[in-house]
C-alpha cells in the first residue's frame, strides 16, 4: 500500500476574499489592484502579489477615509494617518486592532508569529527625547 500526500492547493486572491468575507470582514476594492478589509472601525489594506496576499502596511484604525498608524510616542500610543491626523489610542481599540490582526491572518491562512500574538504592535516608535531620530541623520551642534 502507497500512501499519497496531498499537494497543498495554493488559492486564489478570489477565493481567500471570500473566506474573508466569510470571517465576517467587509471587502472594498480599491484603485490600484488594492482592497481595503474592515471590521468595525479597524482596517487593512490588501494586495494580490503574485498568487499570494501582500498587506500593504500595517493594520489600523480608519480616521476618516484614511488607515492610521498606529505610533507610540513614549508617554503614549496614538493613531496617525498619512496626511498627519492624530488620534489618541484607547486601550478597548488596542485590543480591537489586536483581534482583528489575528482574525485577519487567520482567515488568510497566514502565520501568526509569537511577538504579534502577546498584543499589539506599533508601526513607529517615536519618543519625543530624541528628535529627528526617524528623518535621517540628525543636524550636528556644530552645523
Amino acid at each position: 500500500m502507497f500512501f499519497r500526500r496531498d499537494r497543498p492547493r495554493n488559492p486564489s486572491f478570489a477565493e481567500r476574499m471570500d473566506r474573508i468575507r466569510q470571517a465576517g470582514f467587509t471587502v472594498t476594492p480599491l484603485n490600484g489592484g488594492v482592497v481595503r478589509v474592515a471590521r468595525g472601525e479597524c482596517a487593512a489594506d490588501l494586495k494580490d502579489s503574485n498568487g499570494s496576499v501582500e498587506i500593504v502596511g500595517r493594520a489600523g484604525i480608519q480616521v476618516g477615509g484614511e488607515i492610521g498608524a498606529l505610533v507610540d510616542g513614549g508617554f503614549q500610543k496614538f493613531f496617525q494617518t498619512p496626511s498627519g491626523k492624530k488620534r489618541p489610542a484607547l486601550a478597548e481599540q488596542l485590543k480591537t486592532l489586536h483581534a482583528f490582526e489575528e482574525d485577519l491572518k487567520e482567515a488568510l491562512g497566514q502565520e501568526s508569529y509569537y511577538n504579534e500574538s502577546l498584543g499589539t504592535v506599533s508601526t513607529f516608535y517615536l519618543y519625543d527625547r530624541v528628535q529627528d531620530r526617524d528623518r535621517g541623520v540628525p543636524k550636528r551642534a556644530w552645523q
